[in-house]
């Protein structure tokens, strides 16, 4: 099954290390592209997936081990759903930042959170930003995620080093996102699902050229392995992905 969490193919191999003006550019057009799909992002999702893009989200928030009181921060976070389910966990005393560089899906988020009662949910914060240079100073909390954005960001090397940064020593960074399998099948029949019914269903919201970039994001992005051994590399302690959805989707669970 297919969460609907489009990306654009990206240039940053494991080895390729991006100029400033090509990071730039290519965030705007990820900038642009993510404006263009917030209107229908949720309604797709749940579509596609049949609803399961929830239950992976709430694996994800569970892997980060966030707790009551915590400080969070949900990196591309786009409609909030990560940071909702973050906001509950850490209660009224704690406090969860949804980060986003799509003002679109920031808007999204902001009236979603008006129109829930939840008292914690007072304690989200939206902000406008990038994953490659976090506003914040390090150290700040106490657990990280990032939902289907790190295969979509330019320096990979990059956003990790400042994920790091930020996040307090012991603490849990939780990456969910398609998984990059080694193994054929999977892989074949990942491809399959998403030409003969992702872009297809997204065609239906006039949508079908930003959703053609999905296959080849995930072709670009990195398997299990190389996920653990970036992490690694960037200054976690320890790193490890699990499969989950049938395998067509992981979970990287990395402490500072």
């Amino acid at each position: 099954m297919a969460s609907l969490h489009v990306g654009l193919s990206t240039l940053s191999g494991q080895s390729f290390r991006p100029t400033r003006k090509l990071i730039s550019r290519c965030s705007a057009d990820r900038q642009a592209l993510f404006n263009r799909i917030a209107p229908v992002y949720d309604n797709l999702n749940d579509l596609l997936s049949f609803g399961q893009h929830r239950i992976w989200k709430r694996m994800a928030v569970s892997w980060s081990g966030a707790k009551e009181g915590d400080d969070v921060l949900d990196i591309c976070c786009g409609s909030g759903d990560l940071t909702f389910l973050l906001s509950e966990r850490v209660g009224p005393h704690g406090k969860a930042v949804g980060l986003d560089f799509s003002n679109e899906q920031l808007l999204m988020a902001s009236t979603r959170q008006k129109l829930r009662s939840k008292t914690c949910y007072k304690n989200i914060k939206w902000m406008e930003g990038n994953a490659l240079d976090l506003p914040f100073p390090d150290s700040s909390f106490d657990a990280v995620t990032i939902g289907y954005g790190l295969r979509n960001v330019v320096d990979r090397h990059k956003a990790m080093a400042e994920i790091c940064r930020v996040l307090k020593r012991g603490s849990t960074l939780s990456v969910l996102d398609f998984n990059k399998s080694i193994n054929p099948l999977s892989t074949t029949i990942q491809e399959l699902m998403i030409d003969n019914i992702v872009v297809p269903v997204a065609s239906g919201y006039g949508l079908e050229n930003e959703y053609k970039y999905l296959k080849s994001s995930i072709k670009d992005f990195l398997t299990g392995n190389e996920l653990e051994n970036l992490a690694l590399e960037e200054g976690f302690s320890t790193a490890k992905h699990f499969e989950i959805g049938f395998g067509f989707m992981g979970n990287l669970v990395a402490i500072r």
